[in-house]
């Protein structure tokens, strides 16, 4: 049985408008939740779904944006390193994503007392950072 549990991250596109994203899978037989953190304004989304063969699917719910969700759906590579699929929005808007899971673990709490790091996802983060 595939297990996508980890980081990972990926690419959305939205039109010509392409977004990063970091997830974490947390997978259990077949279910699948965790997070999202977009590099948008967006920000942080839960997610849940699952997993039944190479085919996963879940839900994405924006933690500051109430009544949105994306639904994704995709396919993942047989070295199990990369997922490509598509995403939609109340059937009106569609796009291609994809993911690659990370060997490092970028969600972990980092301290830095006034220090400048830059993010993974872009941008310059200063003082205590939790991702």
């Amino acid at each position: 049985m595939i297990d996508l549990s980890g980081t990972w991250l990926g690419t959305y596109w939205q039109g010509e408008s392409a977004t990063r994203f970091e997830a974490i899978f947390i997978q259990s037989g077949n279910s699948l939740t965790g997070r999202i953190l977009d590099d948008s304004s967006l920000g942080e989304a839960q997610l849940s779904g699952e997993v039944i063969g190479r085919r996963l699917s879940f839900i994405k719910r924006y933690l500051m944006i109430r009544n949105t969700s994306v639904d994704y759906v995709g396919t993942v590579s047989e070295d199990e390193d990369f997922i490509q699929g598509q995403w939609t929005i109340k059937g009106d808007d569609i796009g291609p994503w994809e993911a690659r899971r990370s060997g490092e673990s970028l969600t972990l709490n980092l301290e830095i007392q006034g220090s400048k790091v830059a993010s993974p996802l872009g941008g310059v983060a200063q003082g205590i950072v939790r991702v």
